[in-house]
């Protein structure tokens, strides 16, 4: 039996506050997967939670650098097996959605940070920036939206969309998280 005094010492699910989705291909390269260590180690260390789609590459790397500095990582499977998870997840969860799962990975975080890029990685980002999460961007997709003020169909596109926030390290990428996120929260009305 634990005491209270206990558990409120013990970080754990009710003193994470904020969940960074932490995205990239399944299949990345050296750099990426240094990267994304980096990048987990240094989100666990603010007290933040990672979230990614809990398999290999990018996801496995940040998994392994925030369990390093003792952070929680949770893993959104696409399949319907735990054991499918890399060995770095404190919380495993199949979803049975194969890639389905990125729109719920991005409604389940504050935030988003994408290491590197694949097809899946794009969705993610394409999602957040649809929903009004930040998305900072180390080596990833460049996403503009159109300048022209109508489409082909004579439609009227927004110029004002969102955009990647673009570091060139990822030691940046808790600053521009931190920064994002006062800007979003700041203009959150506290309602979704």
């Amino acid at each position: 039996m634990t005491r209270d005094t206990d558990r409120a010492a013990r970080p754990g699910p009710a003193a994470v506050t904020t969940y960074i989705g932490v995205v990239g291909p399944s299949t990345a390269n050296a750099a990426q997967r240094s990267a994304a260590e980096i990048v987990g180690r240094r989100l666990a260390e603010q007290g933040w939670a990672v979230v990614c789609g809990g398999l290999g590459g990018v996801m496995a790397a940040a998994c392994r650098g925030a369990a390093v500095a003792g952070g929680m990582t949770i893993g959104l499977l696409p399949g319907l097996s735990r054991a499918a998870g890399n060995e770095h997840l404190t919380v495993s969860i199949p979803t049975g959605l194969g890639e389905l799962r990125n729109g719920l990975l991005v409604r389940a975080t504050d935030a988003l940070v994408a290491v590197g890029g694949s097809w899946g990685t794009l969705s993610e980002i394409a999602f957040a920036l649809r929903t009004g999460r930040p998305v900072v961007g180390l080596d990833t997709w460049t996403v503009s939206p159109r300048t022209s003020p109508t489409g082909p169909a004579g439609d009227t596109l927004d110029t004002g969309l969102p955009a990647i926030i673009p570091v060139a390290s990822p030691e940046e990428v808790v600053d521009a998280v931190r920064t994002a996120l006062s800007r979003v929260r700041g203009q959150d009305s506290g309602t979704e």
